[in-house]
């Protein structure tokens, strides 16, 4: 997005992967090299490595050898690429560090590391693929909706620095941002915002609408969001959904619709569960079992329908030869 707008000036970015220059290590070159330049008083002292040694499980060597390998990343990446600045996660301090002294010990060149703060969860635990909770920028692991709903959820104490860390915005517009929050809080102008902001940078114009698309969808039944999404989105909203390829036959109705779909139970449960009120079709809640599906209400123009049964409960239905 960014680098449009830069004309070409932001230069170009290379993406290597290291096990060109690790796997091709020796053990015993790399050990008399970088191993005999790091000392094992200083990454023992790392709270890192001293937290890992006091758990129940302890540490193992490949563990700790972990930053020796990282150090010799950079080193690697200084003498063939010029790199002199390694850039990482608060969390990567030590590793950073390490980094640092091998290089500067083997080829007394300046040379600098810069941590960022990582985002955290409302409790203040790291995300990431170890706790379970990463948020991704692969599209198939973390979709632009998915993307865009965990930035809206931040909360009011934590979303101006955030809108500072990951947007572009001028400093002037965040304050203009905040201020105006300050006065309809309500609206929830600095999430949606940052929402924004952050999934366009990532997914791009196109990904940012999607976002925009599913939301509607999703929270305020919007039956025109849903016509225009794309199948891709609609596995995307509804990853867990099941989903059921029907034939439209004459006079079929709800109670039909639900059955062939596997959504309720035979017999008069089934039934009831529709007269209680805890079918929707489109996001149009349907108490009469017997009503008739009518294209462009119970069927989108799409050929789809979305049946929810109670509140969580989705089941997407693609109708064939509309």
């Amino acid at each position: 997005l960014f680098w449009a707008a830069g004309g070409g000036r932001l230069g170009r970015a290379a993406l290597l992967d290291n096990a060109c220059w690790l796997g091709r290590q020796p053990l015993l070159d790399f050990l008399q090299g970088a191993g005999g330049r790091l000392r094992m008083g200083t990454l023992l002292s790392r709270q890192s490595c001293q937290a890992r040694l006091r758990s129940p499980e302890g540490m193992s060597l490949a563990e700790f050898l972990y930053p020796a390998l990282q150090a010799y990343d950079f080193l690697h990446l200084h003498l063939h690429h010029g790199c002199r600045v390694q850039l990482g996660g608060a969390d990567q301090m030590g590793n950073i560090m390490s980094g640092y002294e091998l290089v500067t010990k083997m080829t007394g060149t300046d040379v600098f590391g810069i941590t960022v703060p990582l985002i955290t969860s409302t409790t203040g635990d790291k995300l990431g693929k170890t706790a379970g909770n990463a948020v991704w920028l692969n599209r198939d692991k973390t979709s632009p909706f998915e993307l865009y709903q965990f930035f809206v959820r931040q909360q009011d104490n934590i979303v101006e620095k955030y809108l500072k860390l990951f947007t572009f915005l001028p400093l002037e517009e965040i304050d203009h941002i905040m201020e105006m929050h300050a006065k309809e809080p309500e609206k929830w102008g600095p999430q949606k915002r940052l929402a924004a902001e952050v999934t366009k940078l990532v997914h791009g114009r196109e990904g940012l609408e999607s976002a925009k698309r599913c939301t509607k969808a999703l929270y305020y039944s919007s039956v025109e969001a849903l016509e225009a999404m794309s199948d891709q989105e609609l596995q995307e909203l509804f990853r867990q959904a099941p989903s059921a390829e029907l034939m439209l036959e004459p006079g079929m109705n709800v109670l039909d619709l639900c059955r062939k779909a596997n959504a309720i139970p035979d017999g008069p449960s089934g039934y009831q569960k529709i007269t209680d009120g805890g079918v929707s079709v489109n996001g149009i809640r349907v108490t009469n079992p017997e009503t008739v599906l009518i294209l462009g209400q119970h069927i989108l123009k799409n050929g789809v329908s979305l049946l929810r049964i109670g509140k969580k409960n989705y089941y997407i239905i693609k109708w064939l030869q509309l």
